[in-house]
């Protein structure tokens, strides 16, 4: 099976190119086409393997994901032309990725183990362990590195260096509740727990719009509700669904993006167990069996539905 690694294509009116971690992203006047390769991700760092399928999961839940919730804000799509592609709006990013948390998980267990007990300026409490559910979700908002790795900021800090307008931001913070109320609802009708996960924000013409993925396995993480209590009692790890599982492989073979630090090998069963994960999260986000796109030449398939379209 070929993966999509990366694309070149050159589409009629294009006026810039973009290529991030994972998406490629070619520029109109007023609109985007956004390839969804591929690629994977860790610690800000792009592996050297591309994973089967990938793509389109992550697009496939994000179109569904910003259907889902469009009454709540308006987002950038204006359609899905094929399984990994997505054309939207052109929006100004909000140069601030908003985190929110409902449980201790990941980046935010890592730092509350190490002793920090104020994070982005939110308080915890004492006494919580890994994976526990905190007393309300909590923003802990990134800045949005254009290289490098994504930093820790508090609400505070935003305004005091007018990185966001205020009035901006509290409509965006007020919309990140509202988003992950939703986006909570939606998993548990799926058995699963929403534990975190990021929105980014754009302004179009003065109107704000939720833009790229939401509710993917790379902006999220999930629990499988069944057992989750049982687990937390015995202090068992969580049957999870997110990319954690990828970032724990990296750091039990000495990966953590660091200075001097070597991706480890990515075998083939590496790579299929890793497709696998997110073939078994996209059916469990959505409640509909994955459909891999079949034809032999993924490139050419991507090219005429955006030419199809343009």
């Amino acid at each position: 099976m070929k993966t999509i690694k990366e694309t070149t294509f050159h589409l009629p009116g294009q006026t810039g190119f973009y290529k991030g971690k994972v998406r490629d992203v070619y520029h109109f006047d007023h609109k985007l086409v956004v390839v969804v390769s591929d690629r994977i991700s860790a610690f800000d760092v792009v592996l050297p393997r591309a994973i089967p399928f990938k793509g389109q999961v992550l697009n496939q839940i994000a179109a569904q994901s910003l259907e889902a919730t469009k009454d709540i804000v308006p987002n950038w799509v204006m359609m899905v032309p094929d399984p990994n592609v997505t054309i939207g709006v052109k929006c100004q990013a909000l140069p601030v990725e908003m985190v929110i948390r409902g449980y201790l998980a990941g980046h935010a267990w890592r730092e509350y183990k190490a002793g920090t007990r104020v994070l982005c300026g939110v308080s915890l409490p004492e006494g919580l362990k890994e994976n526990d559910k905190l007393p309300q979700a909590i923003i802990t908002p990134t800045t949005k590195a254009s290289e490098g790795h994504d930093e820790d900021i508090s609400r505070e800090e935003i305004l005091k260096q007018g990185i966001v307008a205020e009035s901006i931001y509290m409509q965006v913070e007020d919309y990140t509740r509202k988003l992950f109320a939703r986006g909570t609802e939606i998993a548990a009708k799926q058995g699963l727990i929403l534990v975190d996960t990021k929105y980014e924000f754009g302004v179009h013409e003065g109107k704000v719009y939720l833009i790229d993925e939401i509710h993917t396995p790379d902006s999220s993480r999930y629990f499988y509700t069944e057992g989750y209590t049982e687990r937390q009692a015995q202090n068992e790890p969580q049957k999870q669904l997110s990319k954690e599982f990828v970032r724990q492989w990296l750091i039990e073979n000495g990966f953590q993006g660091k200075d001097g630090q070597q991706v480890p090998e990515m075998t083939d069963e590496i790579v299929n167990h890793i497709s696998n994960r997110y073939i078994e999260l996209y059916e469990q986000v959505t409640g509909k069996k994955f459909e891999p796109a079949k034809e032999a030449d993924p490139f050419e398939r991507i090219e005429k539905n955006i030419l199809a379209v343009l």
